[in-house]
């Protein structure tokens, strides 16, 4: 069942190829090769077509965030579990990775090779709840540069994402490249799969 998904599961998925990072690096690198020419062709055809691409893609979050947030919204009561609700649309970055804060932190930012504690409840995009640490109690311990990639720019920064701080909540939404790639993980996250992440900045150990 899902619950069978819980924490153990997901550090188990971590700690197998390497753990997220392995599975997560090795899925960018083929990701990487096979869009070389594509990414080469965009260039070659000039700014404009990259602005297009680039516009379509934005729209593309845009409308997937605000088409899911009901079904979100749903699925989480239903399991008793918080929703977060930001103030504005969210943002997306150069990566692809989208964001928004439902609360700014007033704490410290994490930087890469510190320890942190994090409540999460993680969907995928038809509302289903795969993962959460609220449900089991407990927040997750983790180093957020040995996660998946859209975890770790989600939570520690990147040039046009501000790093989170203690206290801070924030929705993610993080497209498969930046995830569990073609492959999913598993047998809970399907390949390809868009995932919905509500984050909470707990501590930094």
């Amino acid at each position: 069942g899902m619950r069978g998904f819980t924490c153990a599961r997901m550090m188990t998925l971590v700690s197998r190829t390497a753990t997220p990072i392995a599975r997560v690096m090795a899925t960018r690198r083929s990701v990487r090769t096979r869009a070389t020419m594509p990414v080469a062709s965009v260039r070659a055809n000039g700014d404009a077509s990259a602005n297009a691409a680039s516009s379509r893609r934005h729209a593309m979050v845009a409308f997937l965030a605000s088409s899911a947030t009901l079904t979100h919204a749903y699925a989480s009561a239903a399991r008793g579990l918080p929703t977060f609700e930001c103030a504005s649309e969210p943002t997306t970055s150069k990566s692809g990775l989208a964001y928004c804060d439902a609360v700014v932190g007033e704490g410290a930012s994490p930087v890469k090779g510190q320890t942190i504690k994090a409540h999460y409840t993680g969907r995928l995009e038809n509302g289903r709840v795969f993962d959460s640490s609220y449900e089991r109690g407990s927040p997750l311990t983790f180093r957020a540069d040995q996660v998946i990639k859209g975890w770790g720019l989600g939570i520690l920064g990147d040039d046009d994402v501000p790093a989170m701080k203690v206290g801070g909540k924030r929705k993610l939404i993080i497209p498969a490249d930046l995830g569990y790639g073609a492959r999913g993980a598993g047998g809970v996250i399907p390949g390809g799969a868009t995932l919905y992440f509500d984050v909470e900045l707990v501590a930094i150990l």
